[in-house]
């Protein structure tokens, strides 16, 4: 497990794969969140829009799972 920090109230889904480095560029996120299973609290979400706060816990199947602070 993996910890990502966060300097602000949210972040989206899109923005946190690319500040995890599992996308290199914010373009890749549609395509990624179309190819792996993501979920996000335990819930299935391929929304790059979501927003993630402190707290969050973020699995991705088959790679990691993270978790915000």
């Amino acid at each position: 497990m993996k910890t990502i920090k966060i300097d602000t109230d949210y972040i989206t889904l899109g923005q946190f794969l690319k500040a995890a480095d599992v996308i290199a560029t914010g373009g890749m996120a549609k395509w990624f969140l179309s190819e792996y299973e993501v979920h996000i609290n335990g819930e299935k979400d391929q929304r790059r829009g979501r927003k993630l706060r402190s707290g969050d816990k973020v699995e991705i199947l088959g790679l990691d799972t993270y978790i915000l602070q």
